[in-house]
């Protein structure tokens, strides 16, 4: 399609002054020699009318491809807006108000399509644990933690929270127990107390810039043009790395969720905006209950629980002495990593 809509236009062109030319030796002859019945006055005007003929049917062409691009782009965006959604809730989901005990997998497997991500994974989480998920690559970390806020459903066992079943939820509800914050930080073309008072829309700004102050975004804010009232940019292009997960902590600070998913957000960042995000994620953790996907197993020596993921299966779980001392996959992983950053 690009190639016929680079094309139209000087071909068109060329055979326009081809068909010119030739009608202008031709009939200019016949006007000379007087061997036609067309005048001289004629036969100009018949030039001047053929000439105007050229512009639209040149934008015919132009009109073809807009048309076919219109109808791809219809298509994929039909297609995306018919999409339905897979996780339902039942009829007569109930809605739940807070979190009192713990979330539990009980032999839960997930696939997708035909590849097996998760089997029978059995885990307690108990209220006000810090619970720190570790193991190489493809192991089903970041899966095994989209099915706490429902993000899809197991294909076999369960998940319960206070030993209800999560299907069995609304899922609205649900999610407003749960704060995420992801390592890819998610922003909008809107100003930095938008981006932060997107979790709580009636928030006053002594309660954002309190949320800032613990996320140790605060100091960086006052010193760009107009404060809180600074756009971003789109997704955030006007901050560094650091400032953008600064900002996203910032909001799940504000939010006040009793349950927190962490996936490490601190992987891409320089030594000294990892520093100022892992002091807020600190706080963050502070007197709730959290799930952390750690790349950098040195963050995570103080969680309450590590467990340690291989090919779907949890192989090894302890706290980080424990862990050591078993001298299996997660003391690799720790001597791989200090020999790396050695």
């Amino acid at each position: 399609m690009v190639r016929r809509q680079q094309m139209g236009s000087p071909v068109s062109e060329l055979l326009g002054v081809c068909m010119v030319a030739i009608i202008l030796l031709y009939g200019g002859s016949l006007v000379l020699t007087g061997q036609g019945d067309l005048s001289a006055a004629g036969f100009i005007t018949y030039i001047g009318i053929f000439s105007q003929i050229m512009r639209p049917a040149k934008a015919l062409t132009d009109a073809f491809t807009n048309i076919h691009n219109g109808i791809a782009a219809g298509e994929r965006v039909l297609q995306l807006i018919d999409e339905k959604n897979q996780v339902a809730d039942k009829p007569d989901a109930k809605v739940i108000q807070s979190f009192e005990n713990s979330i539990k997998f009980e032999q839960v497997g997930f696939a997708y399509e035909e590849k097996q991500v998760l089997k029978d994974i059995n885990l307690d989480i108990q209220k006000g644990q810090t619970l720190a998920l570790v193991g190489p690559s493809g192991g089903g970390k970041s899966t095994l933690v989209d099915l706490i806020p429902r993000f899809m459903d197991p294909t076999s066992g369960t998940v319960k929270i206070d030993g209800q079943d999560l299907r069995d939820l609304d899922q609205e509800s649900l999610r407003q127990l749960i704060g995420v914050v992801n390592q890819e930080s998610i922003l909008f073309n809107d100003t930095i107390f938008n981006n932060i008072a997107f979790a709580n829309e009636s928030a006053t700004k002594e309660q954002v810039i309190q949320a800032a102050k613990i996320a140790n975004a605060h100091d960086f804010i006052m010193g760009t043009e107009l404060g809180y009232l600074t756009n971003i940019g789109d997704r955030g292009s006007k901050l560094s790395g650091g400032q953008r997960q600064r900002i996203c902590i910032a909001r799940a600070v504000l939010k006040n969720p009793p349950i927190m998913l962490l996936d490490e957000a601190t992987s891409a960042l320089d030594t000294e905006s990892e520093r100022l995000v892992q002091e807020s994620l600190y706080k963050l953790m502070e007197n709730r209950t959290t799930v952390v996907i750690a790349h950098r197993l040195s963050t995570i020596q103080n969680a309450d629980k590590i467990v340690v993921l291989e090919d779907g299966r949890i192989v090894e779980v302890g706290s980080h002495m424990e862990l050591i001392g078993k001298n299996g996959l997660y003391k690799r992983l720790i001597d791989m990593q200090q020999f790396a950053e050695g």
